[in-house]
């Protein structure tokens, strides 16, 4: 197997501010696998908040590569990722998660088989994603909302965790009168005390808001469950629930689990929870960090699996390099074509141009390499990850 990678600049259209900072821009690495004449792409993206730089991300792919040189076709290759034996011990959830799709991607094009299929499911999956609207004006989010309303999004996440959480509450309300019909979740990515939560949710609760992600700062998943047995509205883990012993250790106690492939370790770890959650009263919620299509493609496979879809990442973007998803009527659709379904958008570069290949585990593979861009708001460090 020849593996090439090479990092590009993600732009968003607009800055994107949460609680804890604001994004205008974050660097991908796309990672392709080619074999007799069929290639896989994946993609892993940078984030602060994870520790994880363009030059990080490209060095640990690159040693990803070299064990995958091990293997003798992309097919033994998956089944030792299912089985845990590669990449080696330690490796970030992202890089698996990279590496897991280039992998899917190019066993699904050598069978003829797009992904969901070779996950066993027959039908192509489609789910209605909710539209981030980030900390902003009470008029631009009410602006916001109508136009997403008028493009067909049935499912609307607001953030919140501004300093002062009357601004939060007078943007929902402005939400909520510009698309009155629409779907409302609430997302403070771990802004509030659970004194504070336990004044705001019964309030969100009156406003129509479905259900609220990760209210309570991260690191204490026994006060985000005890907040989620008092709350009048669901509570979704998110930032406490990043891997399937965090979901293991929250299932049946609070409400749904964000999975992110980034940070769980890609589809076959979200699996793992997601068979984990059946049945315990905690349902799935499928998240992303915003990435281009490439990036949300892998979920779009298993959106048929969730209570709620969170796969807007790449509708974020000024300029998304692939395409394949949909996703800008308020539906996300996996692809029907072997492999992810996705190409590379019109006039975007070819994804392992520019880069060197890897045949064997002594060469080097090139990678281009871009600072992130980001701007940290005061109220807290990490980067806007959703």
């Amino acid at each position: 197997m020849k593996v090439s990678q090479r990092t590009v600049r993600l732009e968003l259209t607009e800055p994107l501010r949460i609680s804890r900072s604001t994004m205008a821009a974050r660097d991908a690495v796309w990672l392709a696998i080619e074999h007799q004449g069929h290639s896989g792409y994946g993609e892993a993206v940078t984030s602060t908040y994870y520790g994880l730089d363009a030059a990080t991300l490209g060095r640990l792919l690159h040693e990803a590569a070299r064990e995958l040189a091990r293997c003798a076709t992309p097919e033994s290759a998956l089944d030792a990722l299912r089985a845990g034996d590669l990449p080696a011990p330690g490796t970030p959830p992202a890089v698996t998660a990279a590496v897991e799709s280039a992998l899917l991607d190019l066993v699904g094009k050598r069978a003829g088989l797009p992904v969901h299929q070779l996950l066993g499911a027959s039908e192509a999956p489609s789910a209605a994603t909710a539209r981030t609207i980030g900390i902003t004006s009470c008029r631009a989010a009410a602006e916001q909302a109508g136009r997403l309303t008028r493009l067909g999004f049935s499912v609307i996440k607001i953030k919140a965790g501004a300093p002062d959480p009357e601004d939060d509450l007078d943007r929902v309300l402005a939400v909520r009168n510009a698309a009155p019909h629409a779907r409302l979740l609430l997302d403070p990515n771990g802004a509030w005390s659970p004194a504070l939560a336990d004044a705001l949710l019964p309030r969100y609760a009156g406003l129509g808001i479905e259900a609220v992600e990760q209210p309570l700062a991260p690191g204490d998943p026994e006060a985000l469950a005890a907040l989620a047995a008092r709350s009048p509205l669901p509570v979704i883990a998110d930032e406490d629930a990043v891997g399937f012993e965090d979901a293991q250790r929250l299932a049946g106690r609070v409400h749904g689990i964000n999975v992110k492939l980034a940070k769980c370790g890609g589809v076959t770890a979200a699996l793992r929870i997601a068979d984990l959650l059946a049945g315990s009263g905690t349902e799935l919620m499928l998240g992303c960090l915003t990435a281009s299509t490439l990036g949300l493609a892998p979920a779009v496979h298993l959106a048929d699996r969730a209570r709620w879809t969170d796969l807007d990442g790449h509708l974020l973007l000024a300029h998304d390099p692939w395409t394949g998803i949909g996703g800008t009527d308020g539906t996300v659709r996996a692809g029907r074509e072997p492999g992810l379904g996705v190409r590379p958008a019109h006039g975007a570069p070819p994804p392992d141009g520019e880069t060197a290949g890897q045949e064997t585990p002594g060469q080097e593979t090139a990678v281009q390499e871009t600072a992130v861009q980001e701007t940290p708001e005061p109220v807290g460090g990490g980067e806007a990850d959703r």
